[in-house]
C-alpha cells in the first residue's frame, strides 16, 4: 500500500510505525475471510482491510476522527485473526492500537461514551473496586431489562451469581518448593481476582507440585491491556510500568525463569511490553520482561507433566483469540489435556472470537451476543462434559449462555494431578467421571 506521510509526520515514532505497517498491506482481502465482525455485519469497513483504509486516511491527513471512522474502529475486537490469516505479515495489532490512541486524543466522544469508558477504566483494573461494582450489579441485575442503554444492560447481566471470596494466595509472597526446577513470577492480574479466584489457586498448586517456586511480586497488578485497547496510553503505561519494576526487582534479586500468565489476553499485552515501551526510559527493562513472559501452558510443557490414564471425560477446548492469534499458542493446552487423559474436542470455526474481547461485550453488546451465540452453538454441538479455556473473559462470556460447566485449563490439569475438583464442576452438578490421579 502506498503512503504519503511527510518527513515531519514520520518523525513521530507512532506514525513511523504505522507507516511501516500500512506499506506491508497489499489489499488482498484474505483477512475478510476470518474477521468475525465482517462475517456478522458484512460491511467492508468492518473488516481489517476496510479499517486499514480508514486509519490510513485519518493519520495521513492528520484529521480529527469522524464518527464513521470511530464507529468502525470501535467495532474491532482486536481478536487478531487477521494477523494469523495475512500472508503479508501486516501487524494489525500495533496499527489499530495506535489508531485508538489517536482517536482518544483527538475525538470528542458523546458524554455517555466518555462516562462509560471512564468508569470501566477506573473500576475493572482494580480488584476491590471491581468487587464492589459486581455487588452493585448483582443487586441491580433484576432491573437490567429496564435499562434504555444496551451497554448498561450488559454490565448488569455480566455480574456472576456468586462473587468469590478474596484469595490470600494473590497477596505478595513466595510459594517455595523442596526440589526446585525453576523460579517463576505469577501475574495474578486484576479482573480475574474479582471474578474467579480458583484459577490462580489452581495455577499455584500445579506449578509448585511439579517443581516451580512461585513468586507473587510486590507491586505487580493489572497488565494495562484494558486501558491500552481503549487508547488510554497514560493509564496503560502506568499499570505496565508498575509490573515491569516489580518483576525486574525479582529478576535482579532472586532470578526468574519465567513470568507466568494464566489470562491469555494479559499475556499478549505483557509479551508486547518491549514495543509499548520502545521509546521510554524503561525500554530495556520492558524488553527483559517481555522476553521471559510465558503463558502457563508454555511453562507446564517445560515442566513435563506425567501422562495419565484415559478418563472418559470429553472436554471441548475453546481457543482464546489472544492465545491462538495473539501469542500463536495453538497446541500446548490441548496437548497437556490429552496427556492428562482427557478426550479433547474442537468446535467448528475454532478460529473465531466468542465476542468477549476485554470490554467489547460491554461496549458492543449486540455484536458480542451474536458471536457468543455462534460460539456456544458450536461448542454444545460437541456434547462435551466440560468446556475448557485459557482466558477469564472467554469463560465468563461462554459460561453466561450454556449449562455446560466451563473451567480454566489449569483447573483440569490440577485436578488430574491431585488437586481438588474444580468448583465450577461441583456447583454445576456435573456428572463427569472421577479423574484418576496421574502417577
Amino acid at each position: 500500500m502506498q503512503t504519503t506521510f511527510t518527513p515531519e509526520q514520520l518523525a513521530e515514532p507512532g506514525t513511523a510505525r504505522a507507516n511501516q505497517i500500512l506499506r506491508t498491506c497489499v489489499h488482498c482481502g484474505f483477512c475478510t475471510a476470518t474477521c468475525p465482525t465482517y462475517q456478522v455485519l458484512g460491511d467492508e469497513l468492518d473488516s481489517p482491510r476496510g479499517r486499514i483504509y480508514l486509519i490510513k486516511d485519518m493519520l495521513e491527513n492528520e484529521r480529527v476522527p469522524d464518527a464513521k471512522t470511530v464507529k468502525h474502529i470501535d467495532r474491532c475486537l482486536s481478536c487478531l485473526a487477521c494477523m494469523t490469516t495475512c500472508p503479508s505479515g501486516v501487524h494489525y495489532m500495533h496499527l489499530v492500537d495506535h489508531a485508538r490512541a489517536y482517536i482518544e486524543k483527538n475525538y470528542d466522544r458523546p458524554w455517555s461514551d466518555r462516562a462509560l469508558r471512564w468508569i470501566l477504566a477506573q473500576v475493572l483494573p482494580y480488584p476491590m473496586r471491581f468487587r464492589l461494582a459486581l455487588l452493585g450489579a448483582k443487586i441491580g441485575r433484576p432491573f437490567a431489562r429496564f435499562m434504555p442503554d444496551p451497554r448498561l444492560r450488559a454490565m448488569l447481566e455480566m455480574a456472576p451469581k456468586v462473587i468469590p471470596p478474596v484469595s490470600r494466595n494473590d497477596d505478595p509472597q513466595t510459594f517455595a518448593v523442596a526440589d526446585k526446577k525453576m523460579r517463576v513470577a505469577l501475574m495474578t492480574g486484576c479482573a480475574q481476582k474479582a471474578l474467579n479466584t480458583d484459577i490462580n489457586d489452581a495455577t499455584i498448586r500445579l506449578l509448585t507440585r511439579f517443581g516451580a517456586e512461585v513468586v507473587v511480586a510486590e507491586g505487580a497488578g493489572c497488565c494495562g491491556a484494558l486501558t491500552h485497547h481503549m487508547g488510554k496510553e497514560a493509564e496503560s503505561h502506568a499499570a505496565a510500568a508498575a509490573n515491569i519494576r516489580a518483576w525486574v526487582r525479582e529478576m535482579d534479586q532472586g532470578g526468574l525463569d519465567a513470568i507466568v500468565i494464566n489470562t491469555s489476553g494479559c499475556g499478549t499485552t505483557v509479551k508486547d511490553y518491549g514495543h509499548m515501551f520502545r521509546n521510554d526510559p524503561l525500554a530495556a527493562d520492558a524488553a527483559r520482561v517481555a522476553a521471559i513472559a510465558m503463558d502457563v501452558s508454555e511453562v507446564l510443557m517445560k515442566l513435563d507433566l506425567p501422562a495419565g490414564a484415559d478418563k472418559g471425560t470429553k472436554v471441548a477446548y475453546h481457543a482464546a483469540c489472544s492465545l491462538q492469534h495473539g501469542q500463536k499458542i495453538k497446541t500446548y493446552p490441548k496437548d497437556l489435556l490429552k496427556k492428562a487423559g482427557f478426550t479433547v474436542l474442537e468446535p467448528a470455526d475454532s478460529h473465531l472470537c466468542c465476542g468477549s474481547a476485554g470490554t467489547y461485550n460491554l461496549m458492543q453488546p449486540e455484536i458480542s451476543k451474536q458471536l457468543k451465540a455462534r460460539k456456544v452453538t458450536t461448542l454444545e454441538a460437541l456434547v462435551p462434559d466440560i468446556i475448557a479455556a485459557g482466558n477469564i473473559g472467554c469463560m465468563m462470556q461462554i459460561g453466561s449462555a450454556t449449562a455446560v460447566p466451563i473451567v480454566h485449563t489449569v483447573e483440569l490439569l490440577d485436578w488430574a494431578t491431585g488437586g481438588p475438583q474444580p468448583p465450577a464442576l461441583l456447583a454445576s452438578g456435573n456428572s463427569a467421571p472421577q479423574v484418576p490421579i496421574l502417577r
